[in-house]
């Protein structure tokens, strides 16, 4: 599959990228970077600011693209511009060009507000408003065959190939795990429009991804 990955300089991006080619598809990531992210002869990249405005970042994006992947984030800078006006427009251009499968990561709790009354959240209550909207818009305004997967804190330690979805606590994440969780879902129809949540637990990736 030839295959847009939106943030593939990120920290989730970077190992999603390399489970796609690892899975032989054809990938390109967007980047505000100069330097080449990844030597494969399946790999291109390109310069994508989701700030511009629709017309030009539909402009930029090939009509042939079979699946979007939406993995980027403003760090808390401009989240406005890119977690939710950023998001929207590249959803507006899938739409617009036809392509059809569109992958988001999230968060945990994005369209629960009442679990937004935790002192972790409240910290992100602006990244959480942003996430809400623009996942709300994905499942509401957008004819996307979506998935979105809602991450719990992410953290740089070993994959442990297992998970947990779908329960009321917002738990950890191995940022490796998440990628493969990403990966998992593009060849399962049974995540098309579904909303998932996730955090590392005792049910490996791919049977856990089947039963959702």
């Amino acid at each position: 599959m030839k295959i847009l990955v939106i943030g593939a300089s990120g920290r989730v991006g970077t190992d999603l990228v390399k489970q796609l080619l690892a899975d032989n598809h054809q990938v390109i990531g967007t980047t505000r970077q100069e330097e080449r992210l990844f030597n494969d002869d399946n790999y291109s990249q390109l310069d994508l600011d989701i700030t511009a405005n629709k017309d030009a970042i539909q402009q930029q994006i090939e009509q042939d693209i079979d699946a979007v992947y939406f993995v980027a984030g403003s760090g808390g800078k401009d989240v406005l511009e890119v977690d939710l006006h950023g998001a929207v427009k590249t959803m507006q251009a899938a739409d617009d060009k036809g392509i059809k499968r569109y992958i988001m990561l999230s968060t945990v709790f994005s369209l629960d507000t009442s679990k937004w009354d935790s002192l972790a959240i409240e910290n992100l209550k602006e990244y959480y408003i942003c996430k809400h909207y623009a996942d709300q818009w994905l499942i509401h305004n957008s004819s996307l065959d979506y998935t979105i997967v809602q991450a719990g804190a992410l953290k740089e330690r070993a994959a442990t190939g297992k998970i947990t979805i779908n329960d009321d606590n917002s738990g950890e994440n191995s940022i490796e795990d998440v990628a493969t969780t990403l990966a998992a879902v593009l060849n399962a129809d049974n995540s098309i429009n579904t909303v998932f949540s996730m955090h590392n637990g005792e049910t490996n990736i791919a049977e856990a991804i089947a039963k959702l």
